[in-house]
């Protein structure tokens, strides 16, 4: 078993559907550029209001991803 090191990285991901699809485009536009992620945290999640109604989900989450190895 590899001992892996691992950093983390902190993102707000937004959605005017739903806290799911806030935090999946988070982790999609993160993937484009971050290898070998392993794991995420949401850390806090808040939204907007336009007028009645809930206009857009943003989540912050923290992502974990394994360093490549040497």
């Amino acid at each position: 078993m590899t001992n892996n090191v691992y950093k983390l990285i902190e993102l707000t991901g937004t959605s005017s559907t739903s806290i799911e699809d806030a935090v999946q485009n988070a982790v999609a536009r993160a993937s484009k550029t971050v290898r070998n992620m392993r794991w995420f945290e949401v850390v806090e999640t808040r939204g907007a209001i336009d007028g009645d109604n809930v206009a857009q989900w943003q989540v912050t989450l923290k992502i974990g991803f394994s360093l490549d190895d040497e």
